[in-house]
């Protein structure tokens, strides 16, 4: 798929804050696929047919400030909780009640804040290799606000092939992506789409709010999809915590040996995984 014809496909839901790009594809019980950072709804590209196919009605949005959606000027406005309204709004745009939501990287942080706001949402939750709690989440880099970070994020615009060559190369295991799977990662970034990640890195890095109250308030199934040769998101250090908290029953966690990015090397375990739970 070229990145010109998925962003075709992509609607538009105008937020308080800039609009919305989202794919909005098939028909059935709603899934619900929310990327990190420093991706968009590109991340997922290979699962829309699939699940489609399998009776799925598959929702995908790019956050504000990533891929197709506005990247309007504003630091709070990229908050974990202005994030977690937004993917509501959306929803309810949508008039879509609960659905199967899926989350991966700091798509996390973002699900946990939505289910604080409102945890009736989410029917059943898949987690893919995403921030949970603190020992499990060893950031690549940490910086405060100001030039120096606004100068290191902004090199996912001014040096864009460096940056996510470094980034596949560390986070994937021997994945070798075409020239139009990187067209579809590099577009926004070259676009100037950093003002998310500079949110990112400069708060969301320095501190992991304890969200153990949610998880344990949350009753709804749960399975885990974990890439076990991250270097960045580590299962081992949190699972006792993380199953004990969501309830999760050891048959639904499936440890792969993959290592971050599972869209990209284990498409076939995703679609079996998400398609059937």
């Amino acid at each position: 798929m070229q990145y010109t014809d998925f962003s075709a496909k992509q609607k538009k839901w105008k937020s308080p804050q800039g609009s919305i790009a989202y794919l909005d594809e098939g028909e059935g019980e709603v899934i619900l696929l929310l990327h990190g950072i420093p991706t968009s709804g590109w991340l997922y590209r290979k699962l829309v047919d699939p699940l489609g196919k399998s009776g799925h009605r598959v929702i995908i949005p790019d956050m504000l400030g990533f891929g197709n959606s506005d990247s309007p000027e504003g630091y709070e406005i990229y908050s974990k909780t202005a994030h977690a309204k937004r993917i509501l709004g959306l929803m309810e745009h949508l008039k879509i009640d609960d659905w199967h939501h899926v989350m991966h990287d700091a798509g996390g942080l973002w699900t946990w804040e939505l289910a604080k706001i409102d945890p009736t949402k989410i029917s059943k939750l898949s987690i893919l290799n995403t921030i949970i709690y603190k020992e499990g989440f060893t950031p690549p880099m940490k910086f405060r606000k100001g030039l120096f970070a606004k100068a290191v994020t902004g090199t996912y615009r001014s040096n864009t092939n460096l940056m996510l060559k470094m980034l596949f190369r560390n986070a994937t295991d021997n994945c070798e992506l075409s020239k139009a799977d990187i067209e579809g990662y590099k577009t926004p970034l070259k676009s100037g789409k950093t003002k998310g990640i500079y949110k990112f890195f400069t708060k969301n890095t320095q501190e992991i709010p304890d969200y153990s109250p949610v998880l344990k308030s949350l009753n709804i199934p749960v399975q885990v999809i974990w890439g076990t040769h991250d270097d960045i998101l580590h299962w081992e250090p949190q699972s006792n915590r993380v199953m004990a908290d969501l309830k999760i029953k050891p048959e639904n966690v499936h440890l792969l040996k993959k290592n971050h990015f599972l869209q990209e090397e284990a498409v076939d375990d995703l679609i079996k995984y998400l398609g059937k739970f």
